[in-house]
């Protein structure tokens, strides 16, 4: 099975930039696009195979034909026909909403569906540009609530301002919002479950105050406190940093300057592959793919090796994989 890229699902949002199309190399006339869904599984937003033999095929169909040879059998036995990552690129012109995800058991409970575990790679900041990212202060579900009404929750959350290249683990519970002037790289386990907490009072792009999900966000809460939200790392070029291990995913970073080759026989997991910049090829089992700035790849479970060939410019990669 040959490596995969997917035409990307671009959304409209009242807090979106317009900065994912130029990124991307897209033309298009949609504004304020806030979030490309790189590749999905969510229902009513399944990614579309862009390409080569299987396009206009649905990652749905695919995982549902093609089983552990495209997932891997470990996660095929794991997740089943639902592809069990959502890859996206984010980009805030506004503040996001303040917000947290339920966890498996509380969205199996409430949703029938799984609980949203994710992280960023921020690939761009401007100027003043910040996230929140956990409690800062000890906050109790009561006094949680009494912060939402007075809005002053916001003062509650540890806040960070970021560069390129920091990045943030999210586990299930820890109450977030990315802010104005963060582009960011997304990985995330196969939700759409979000409960809004806060959301500034403002409008909606109909007109309308959008809806806020404060009492079902006041059981999903981790309300621990911990010193430092932030994932601490070690750059380096030209060999793979982990960034982040847990049990929906794990996320390298590859800075490339010379190729890089990697074994993927024993993995049993498919890899997911986005470049944040420059260009180069992935040569997959001898097929090669071009990829460059703004652009996924999905490389099948039945690969066997893996080389990133950066052009002169150099290559930045994330590899995902279960």
């Amino acid at each position: 099975m040959k490596p995969l890229k997917f035409k990307p699902i671009l959304k409209t949002v009242v807090w979106g930039g317009e900065d994912i199309a130029p990124y991307k190399g897209i033309e298009t006339t949609q504004q304020h696009i806030g979030e490309s869904w790189e590749l999905s599984g969510v229902p009513g937003n399944e990614s579309i195979v862009a390409e080569g033999p299987l396009e206009g095929r649905s990652i749905a169909s695919l995982v549902k034909e093609y089983k552990g040879e495209l997932v891997g059998e470990q996660v095929y036995e794991r997740t089943g026909d639902q592809f069990p990552l959502l890859i996206k690129f984010i980009d805030a012109a506004a503040d996001l909403s303040i917000q947290v995800h339920p966890d498996d058991a509380l969205a199996a409970k409430r949703h029938g569906t799984n609980g949203k575990t994710e992280m960023w790679y921020v690939v761009a900041a401007k100027p003043g540009a910040h996230l929140l990212s956990g409690l800062k202060t000890a906050i109790g579900p009561d006094e949680y609530a009494g912060k939402v009404a007075d809005g002053s929750i916001v003062d509650a959350l540890a806040r960070y301002d970021v560069a390129p290249g920091d990045v943030f683990f999210l586990p299930a519970g820890r109450i977030h919002a990315i802010c104005s002037g963060c582009f960011i790289a997304e990985i995330q386990q196969t939700s759409d479950i979000t409960y809004r907490i806060y959301d500034y009072n403002r409008p909606g792009l109909d007109g309308k105050p959008r809806e806020v999900h404060t009492e079902l966000a006041k059981d999903a809460i981790d309300y621990k406190v911990l010193p430092d939200y932030r994932t601490q790392y070690t750059p380096a070029e030209d060999e793979e940093v982990e960034l982040v291990n847990c049990p929906y995913f794990t996320t390298s970073l590859l800075d490339l300057t010379l190729p890089y080759a990697k074994d993927l026989s024993e993995l049993d997991s498919f890899m997911v592959v986005m470049c944040l910049s420059g260009a180069g090829t992935l040569e997959v089992d001898g097929e090669e793919v071009p990829i460059g700035q703004g652009e996924t790849v999905l490389i099948p479970a039945s690969a066997d090796d893996l080389c990133c060939i950066p052009a002169d410019e150099g290559l930045k990669l994330l590899l995902s994989h279960l």
